[in-house]
């Protein structure tokens, strides 16, 4: 697991999230953490081939290959068994790290990610995160 250190580095340097698994629903804690992220600088964008209208402003894709930037974090709101095929496309587009949320634990995937490259934080939220370590550096 990432030190606090490593982990405020890879918040301050990201400016592009991808959350797989968004839902539109605002009850959801992807849409939750989603719109988090939007307000407090970072580039959203949801990826749910469910989806096809606009969520927080921003038109969802169906998979991370639909993407035409970098994306800095990808945040994977899945069943852990869908992490793997997660990790493999992002590892397919060259992100820069990989972002497992509370629950979501598959060690295959984290050492997939690890192997290509990824930085990777598992079975934590990257609001909480960043909400603690932004706290953090304004007292530091």
């Amino acid at each position: 697991m990432p030190s606090d250190n490593q982990l405020y580095d890879l918040l301050q340097q990201a400016h592009v999230t991808a959350i797989v698994g968004m839902s539109d629903n605002p009850a959801r804690p992807s849409h939750a953490v989603a719109r988090y992220l939007q307000r407090n600088g970072y580039e959203i964008i949801p990826v749910n081939p469910g989806l096809s209208q606009a969520v927080l402003g921003v038109q969802p894709v169906s998979s991370l290959r639909a993407i035409s930037q970098h994306i800095d974090i990808v945040v994977i709101f899945r069943r852990p068994e869908h992490a793997t095929e997660v990790v493999e496309e992002a590892i397919a587009v060259g992100a820069g790290a990989i972002w497992m949320q509370l629950d979501v634990v598959n060690h295959e995937a984290a050492h997939l990610a690890r192997q290509a490259g990824l930085k990777v934080v598992m079975d934590r939220c990257i609001a909480v995160d960043h909400r603690r370590l932004s706290r953090y550096a304004e007292v530091a």
